[in-house]
């Protein structure tokens, strides 16, 4: 009689690397299948194991099984270092902040959520050590007590007219207010993701103590807006790394009563925001406009539409040059012709010349390829994200300094 296979408990990827074939209970590899956490298929030649391959999400996750097993913990670690995944990060986030030339305190954590917790924690600190932040929130409630307005059509519609209780609506100075909420909740998530240090979790536990007396947000609830001002400028730092936790965390119930937690970053998305963002950033001050995800459309119907990364305007309006950033593995024949396809159609509907792809530096330098035909040229530009952040910014320019030289048709 044959054991049944059994699952490994910690699973190591890296991003993009080749297919790893690993023990895994069929339930397991199904979830992360499902969950498109990394691409799962079963092992056609080894029973009992599945092949797994990392794409571009980086991070970790924890699956755990029904009854109580130990969670199974996969690992992907990105390909560039972390302390350039994060000046990536804090740029995208606040261009213009201190996060400018990569300061994004990380200490000497090598893995990404060690990193990460530890980059939240201390930012969550610093927003907190004069007190918590107070302002107005707008309640409604049940009262036994008149308090601000009486809200006259609920009062009808629930107590037909009885003199109590009272249904009211005011305002309350309170703390627990837009920007505490994002912080308590962004702690709550980082204290159940996997691979959380013993130290940074300890410190992540006095945190959520400073904050005990705030809502954490329900999942499935909409993030509450916060607006930037002088009164929070404290918090800045810390609700922008807040707000990538969220947007990066993960958890769900998987069919068969499986649980998955953890936190994942898109490289795709965080390299298309740093592209963008920086050659936003690169024509601020000038007569031009920047637009990052532009809608427009391809036909004269306005049926397909499209939605390039980046578009930039002359003065009077017109488009000048368009962008798309794309973080993907190179093929050993070079890029994805799709890419040119694309790039092609945009240019078409913008009524360019030129159009420019921006890929994270694979085996190919900058191309430039003339469409028969057409009239247009597609250029292929490679950033080195090996190079520190003085580099990654002189590359950005350099790409800038092409596209004013784009003519319109």
């Amino acid at each position: 009689m044959t054991s049944a296979p059994t699952s490994a408990s910690t699973v190591e990827l890296v991003e993009h690397a080749p297919a790893r074939s690993v023990p895994l209970a069929d339930a397991i590899g199904r979830a992360l299948a499902a969950g498109r956490i990394v691409d799962a298929a079963p092992d056609p030649y080894t029973p009992g194991q599945w092949l797994l391959r990392a794409g571009s999400k980086v991070g970790a996750v924890a699956v755990t099984v029904p009854g109580g097993g130990a969670p199974v913990t996969v690992r992907v670690t990105p390909k560039v270092p972390i302390a350039r995944l994060f000046f990536l990060l804090g740029y995208s986030l606040d261009p213009r902040g201190n996060w400018r030339d990569g300061e994004v305190e990380v200490a000497a954590h090598q893995d990404l959520l060690p990193a990460l917790a530890h980059a939240v924690e201390r930012q969550v600190d610093r927003a907190l050590r004069q007190s918590l932040l107070q302002g107005y929130r707008a309640t409604e409630e049940t009262a036994l007590v008149v308090r601000g307005r009486i809200r006259e059509a609920e009062q009808i519609r629930r107590h037909f007219g009885a003199a109590i209780p009272v249904e009211v609506a005011y305002d309350e100075f309170t703390t627990d207010i837009a920007e505490n909420r994002i912080l308590r909740t962004a702690v709550e998530r980082l204290l159940r993701l996997p691979e959380v240090p013993r130290d940074v979790r300890r410190k992540l536990l006095h945190q959520r103590a400073r904050l005990a007396d705030v809502t954490a947000i329900v999942r499935g609830q909409p993030i509450p807006t916060w607006h930037p001002t002088r009164l929070n400028s404290r918090y800045h730092r810390a609700l922008h790394l807040a707000r990538a936790v969220l947007d990066g965390a993960s958890a769900d119930h998987a069919p068969g009563g499986l649980h998955i937690d953890g936190f994942l970053f898109d490289m795709n998305k965080l390299f298309e925001d740093f592209v963008t963002v920086a050659l936003r950033e690169a024509f601020r001050g000038s007569v031009r406009t920047a637009r990052l995800q532009d809608p427009h459309h391809l036909d004269e119907a306005s049926a397909i539409r499209m939605k390039p990364d980046f578009v930039l305007y002359e003065a009077d309006g017109v488009p000048s040059a368009v962008v798309d950033a794309k973080y993907k593995a190179e093929k050993r024949g070079g890029y994805p012709d799709a890419d040119l396809y694309q790039m092609l159609a945009y240019c078409t509907a913008l009524g360019l010349r030129e159009g420019h792809l921006v890929y994270a530096k694979g085996n190919a330098a900058h191309a430039a390829h003339q469409v028969r035909h057409a009239g247009v040229v597609i250029h292929q530009h490679a950033l080195d994200l090996d190079q520190g952040p003085a580099g990654l910014l002189a590359d950005i320019a350099t790409v800038a300094q092409r596209l004013t030289a784009t003519p319109c048709v």
